[in-house]
Parts: C-alpha cells; structure tokens; sequence
C-alpha cells in the first residue's frame, strides 16, 4: 500500500474528537504515505480509519466511493461477519437469501466461490493490510524525528493497530481456520503470504495481545470508542475460552484468569437491557460495554454495520418511527428454536424476549415468507429518552463487540468446564445478575445444580442474541454441525438435518487458492 486515501485519514478524524461517533467523510485525495506521517494529528486519522473499518465499506454516502470492488464487500466488515456468524444459526432465518445470495449461507451449504464468504475473507485482509501500513510507519527509526511525548502518543497508536490487527485476526482464525499471514515486516507489493495454521495464528494472537496490554491505556482512559487494556483482555478470554475448537488444548483456567482482569476493572451491569442496544448506547461506556464499533447517521453512512441490523427485523404491521427509522426491511425473523429458549414469546417473564408475533406465524414453512416466523428488536435507532435522529434510515447506534455480560458468561463457563482459578459460587452470583436485570426480580435466578453446560449455552442464546457469537458458540459446543442439535431449515429442510463437519469453517476462496500456491483448501471443499 504505498498510496493512502487522505480523505480515510484526515476527514475521520472527527472519530475521536468526543464521545460522539464522528467518522466523517471527504472526497478522496491520493497521496504517499511519505507526505501523510508528518504529524502525530495525521497518525491519529491514519488510526482512525483502522478503527472506521469495522464499520463502514466505502467513503462517500451509503458505502460509496467503496473500499473494495465486490458488491458484497462494499456493505461492510460488520456486515459480512454478522452474516456469517448469525444467518446459518439457530437465531435467525432471512428474507431475502435469494436476492442477496444468502440462500447457501442459510442452509449451511455454501463452497469456496461464494459470494459472502469471499467478502468477509477480502474484508479481514483489508483491515489487516492498513494496520500493517500503520505499524511500519510507526517504528523507532519512523517516529524519531518527534518529540518524547509526541513519540510516546504513537506508540499508543501503534498499540491499538496491533489489536485491531489481532482482533482481525481472531476471526479469520475463527472463521477461516488456516490462513495467509502477513504482518508490517513484509514487504509491500507482489509476494505470496505464507499459510499459518490455526493453532499457529493462536499463539501469535496470544503473543501481540499480552506484548500490548501494558502499552493500552488503562480501562476508561482512552477515548470513546478506542481500545483499552480491557479490550485486549477481554479478545484474550474469548479466544482461551476456544482454544480447544483452535489449537486442540483447552486453556479455561488462562479465560478465568482474563475475565478477573476485566471484572476487576470497574465495568459495572447497565440497569436496563434495552439501554445497551439505543442510540445513546455510547453513555454506557462504564455501564457494561468494553469495546464498541461506533456508528452515527451523519457520518458512518452505510447500508450495512448498524442500519442493517436496526432496519433489518422490522417487518409486517411493525410501525418503523418506533424503533427510530423510516422504514423496515423485511428481512430477519427466528426461528422455533430460538423462541423455545425463552420462557414466553411476549417479554413478560424475560425482558429479553420480546417477540413480535401480531401476523407472524411460529413456524417457518417458507423462508421467503415474511409472515413466518417472529421477529425481535435487539437494536433501535432511539435515544434515552424516545425521540430520534435519522437520514435515510441510517443509525446512531453503536454495536457492542465486547461487552461485561459476555465476560460474566465467559467466567461461568469456564469454570463449569472445570478451569483452575474458578468459583461456582461466583460464577452462579454472575449468572443471577445476569437473570435479575433480565426478569426483574429473582424469580428467574437458578441454584447450583442447574448451572450447567447445556443451560449456559441455551443463556447465552437469550443474553448475547444477534452479537455475532451464536455460531462460535454452536461449534464449541459441538452444535453447529452434525446431527446432534436441528432446527428449521438447517441443512436445507424444514425440519432440519445433519450437516458436514466440514461447515465448521469456512472455505479459503477459489480466487485467493488461484493466486497463491502457499495455501490449502480445508477438507471436504
């Protein structure tokens, strides 16, 4: 990348001006990176555009002036992963599978030419690609012609590229398995990126994030929106909670050892569930959630990341102006099984399952039908106190990538799994307060013995729904594929079948197998 975009520099550096989301966007300018690294304000637009990223897929309104010529990449990071993630799980059937080429997504079919799967692939290398860049802008020998203090403010910066690079990777090794792996001491230009294996790509996860946790900021010490050391500590327990679906060995007590440091750290439980899914979700930055990918109307103008999944669910006689939007797309509904975690469909018990059922049948005969299956709202456009802003249907709401619940639940598991370090009794009180906020009164907190595996997954299902982790969660469960857990249309069939053990991954695509001979496709593509 010996050419940047200025205006993916200069014009998002409004990201970290206050707790705002602000990831403005200009005409593009070209210009090398030799004219762009003059001042730590330009290093920080340069990390801007990192963190940006995640969030939007172009550079103009509605993902325009894209980042990437494929039309499914140019909807996003966000976009993509939630796709892969939640559309082929029990939580979620899609409207429209056909017209947006989410048909082999849904039935848990897909090859290595799919359309989807190659976006999220190309969307990772991106977002790695301009880490890279930062980070061999960012050495001694760069930086050396500023002050200390100046000097001192980069390597923060570099710091938090070398996590937004981790985290990248995290999914490509979660999603992808063995991939290509490329890093700022390779040389920019023609080269074929050696293959990585997934226990490989683990360790130097593991590496990066404890080398840069003392380098982050202390929690609740960067600006909003950036990561802190909680960030990093929370990526390290998701991926030792894992460990044995990535490497083969468990490391449970190594999770419970980094869900202490971010419970230790001062994040507290927000009172109201509904609260960490608004407009106004970026108040919450003590109240639960650690690390956010940021969104606002105004300025991450896509129809992907946060518009998809406010607009998505509203459907039939929903009314759109009350979840904050113009209009609804008519594109998620649940499925049975998901319903059936919940004690009722109304939110009467558990607040957190509120389904809309007025014209929706329970049962999903036909996927394409609107009118099968229920919906739910995870997400709205609204703020604290009602009222909304919106343009064009696009959203103020941040996505809460990491947040405190998950971490609590991340503990319990653990420690049910028989980690070193962990508490029963603790992991239970996590449990419980978990329940608490979502009925309201302790009529829903359980005792010791019903603290198990399967009620842990089935928990995790009701608190973390629609945040990209049900897929993951499936597999390490040994859910995901197989024959052992069916629900609707997994497989291809109404009453769901059997599928490949081969789908717990995702192929490398035919098009990246073509232009680099170090890579090998998985077994079974």
């Amino acid at each position: 990348m010996n050419a940047i975009r200025v205006s993916l520099l200069i014009g998002l550096m409004g990201l970290f001006g206050s707790c705002a989301s602000h990831l403005d966007q200009l005409p593009t300018v070209e210009s090398t990176s030799e004219s762009v690294y003059t001042s730590v304000e330009n290093y920080k637009a340069v990390l801007a555009k990192l963190y940006a990223s995640y969030a939007i897929g172009g550079n103009e309104k509605g993902d325009g002036n894209p980042d990437m010529a494929s039309p499914t990449a140019a909807y996003g990071y966000l976009r993509s992963y939630f796709n892969l993630q939640e559309i082929p799980t029990d939580e979620l059937v899609y409207s429209w599978a056909g017209g947006d080429n989410l048909v082999d997504i849904q039935y848990m079919r897909w090859g290595a030419s799919d359309t989807w799967v190659s976006a999220m692939y190309y969307r990772l290398y991106y977002t790695i690609a301009i880490c890279n860049e930062l980070l061999r802008n960012a050495t001694d020998d760069r930086i050396g012609r500023f002050a200390e203090a100046e000097q001192q403010e980069i390597r923060v910066f570099a710091a938090e590229a070398r996590f937004l690079r981790a985290l990248a990777y995290s999914h490509a090794m979660d999603l992808f398995g063995h991939v290509p792996f490329v890093t700022e001491n390779d040389q920019v230009g023609a080269f074929f990126p050696p293959r990585i294996t997934r226990g490989e790509l683990f360790d130097y996860i593991e590496s990066e994030l404890k080398t840069i946790e003392t380098i982050l900021p202390e929690p609740f010490q960067n600006e909003y929106g950036r990561a802190s050391r909680a960030a990093a500590w929370t990526l390290l327990a998701k991926n030792y909670l894992n460990a044995q679906v990535y490497t083969g060995i468990e490391r449970n007590a190594d999770c419970i050892e980094y869900c202490n440091k971010v419970i230790g750290s001062g994040f507290s439980l927000e009172a109201d569930y509904r609260k960490l899914f608004n407009a106004d979700n970026d108040r919450r930055t003590q109240n639960e959630i650690i690390f956010p990918i940021q969104s606002d109307a105004a300025r991450t103008t896509t129809w992907g990341g946060m518009t998809y999944l406010v607009n998505a669910p509203i459907l039939g006689s929903m009314h759109a102006p009350d979840y904050g939007v113009v209009s609804g797309w008519q594109s998620f509904r649940t499925l049975r099984e998901f319903v059936a975690l919940f004690p009722d469909a109304t939110g009467e018990v558990d607040r957190r399952g509120a389904f809309w059922t007025d014209g929706q049948t329970l049962d999903v005969e036909d996927p394409s039908s609107t009118s099968q299956g229920y919906t739910i709202i995870k997400y709205t456009n609204l703020y604290d106190d009602g009222s909304y802003m919106t343009d064009d249907g696009l959203v103020n709401t941040d996505f809460p990538l990491f947040r405190l619940a998950d971490v609590l639940l991340m503990y319990a598991e653990a420690t049910v799994r028989g980690g070193a370090g962990g508490n029963t009794t603790t992991a239970l009180g996590y449990v419980n307060q978990l329940r608490e906020r979502a009925y309201g009164n302790t009529s829903g907190n359980i005792g010791a013995s019903a603290l198990t595996l399967d009620f842990l997954l089935a928990e995790r299902g009701r608190e973390l729904f629609w945040e990209c982790v049900r897929r993951t969660d499936l597999i390490r469960f040994g859910r995901f594929t197989g024959g052992d857990y069916l629900w609707q249309w997994k497989g291809g069939t109404v009453s769901g079948t059997a599928t490949d053990a081969r789908f717990d991954l995702y192929p490398i695509p035919v098009t990246d197998l073509a232009a680099n001979p170090n890579l090998i496709q998985h077994v079974g593509y």
